[in-house]
């Protein structure tokens, strides 16, 4: 991060410095104009864009859309640290699929996750396409998306249903789904090239950055106590296993490859920095299925050292995109 406010730091000095040079002498004594952000700035994308969760801080939207983007989430760290070198427009929505990003008006369900928690404020109005918060003047698009169209917290829960009563023994899950996820897989790719391709239409000057997803599964499953519901619950080890490397890891990869055939994107990777801080290492940057159990349910998002994590290396892709170098 030092680097990143390094670089900050000389641009706010080489900005100020321009402004000085260019202000003719006859205006030297009147009233300082209010400074304009100098790129526009969209984040679109799910739960671990929005933030959701009370571990990723304080929801802060009045009134309430049921979108759930909170105080701590990437965006939100992000639009702090620039200090106003960017005009942020955060429309990103918990449980928003691709599709919800490109073209579908959302029903956003807020903190409605019966049986674990009912939203007294559920059900809320549609939520437009993400993808309309888009325009000619967009600088910068940041998108983390794709989770929800490969189903994950479906097969969580699957997983969840299948490894109860198994003592972590087998791949129960694995057993039943496996055959599916080659096409979920396949949608994800064919959801998100039709998503890129909208959003160049859209906004045919911006840089896109397609944000990935964090390491939530360890290397070392052995790590992953079963029935700890702080982690996985009774998802059994063979079946994280299977998540890791047929699930998440072909998620990211699917995403990278979609922002690799599209000349105004790139992918930012978040696995890399986070390989040491999945939901079953003591120093967690993803919750596991309960932040506190049986009352703060989490279902397996990033916690705020996540997002901050998470800001750090979108902040750094944002300010290369635009040539602060």
């Amino acid at each position: 991060m030092a680097s990143v406010r390094t670089r900050l730091a000389v641009l706010g000095s080489a900005v100020a410095l321009a402004a000085c040079a260019q202000v003719p002498v006859q205006l030297a004594d009147a009233a300082p104009a209010a400074a304009a952000a100098s790129y526009d700035w969209v984040a679109l994308g799910d739960s671990y864009t929005a933030g959701v969760i009370p571990a990723a801080g304080d929801t802060f939207e009045v009134p309430r859309d049921g979108c759930e983007r909170t105080d701590r989430s990437y965006p939100q760290v992000i639009d702090r640290d620039l200090g106003g070198l960017f005009d942020l427009t955060n429309v990103s929505c918990g449980a928003a699929t691709i599709e919800d990003v490109t073209s579908k008006a959302q029903e956003p369900i807020g903190r409605h996750l019966p049986p674990f928690a009912e939203d007294p404020d559920y059900p809320f109005p549609p939520v437009p396409p993400q993808s309309e918060a888009v325009g000619p003047g967009t600088d910068v698009v940041t998108v983390g998306v794709g989770g929800n169209t490969l189903g994950f917290g479906d097969i969580v829960f699957k997983c969840l249903e299948l490894g109860s009563g198994s003592g972590g023994a087998g791949t129960p899950c694995k057993d039943e789904l496996a055959d599916g996820i080659a096409g979920r897989l396949a949608k994800v790719s064919r959801d998100y090239d039709e998503m890129l391709a909208t959003l160049h239409k859209r906004a045919p000057k911006a840089k896109i950055l397609a944000v990935g997803y964090p390491t939530i599964v360890p290397n070392d499953t052995s790590k992953c106590r079963y029935n700890d519901w702080g982690q996985f619950g009774p998802v059994t080890q063979g079946d994280l296993d299977w998540l890791r490397q047929d699930v998440l890891e072909p998620l990211n990869e699917a995403i990278e490859k979609s922002a690799g055939t599209h000349d105004d994107a790139r992918f930012v990777n978040l696995y890399d920095s986070t390989r040491d801080h999945s939901v079953c290492d003591s120093g967690k940057w993803v919750e596991g299925i309960f932040t506190s159990f049986p009352d703060q349910p989490a279902l397996v998002h990033p916690n705020a050292r996540g997002h901050r994590n998470a800001a750090e290396q979108v902040e750094t892709a944002i300010l290369d995109a635009v040539g602060v170098n």
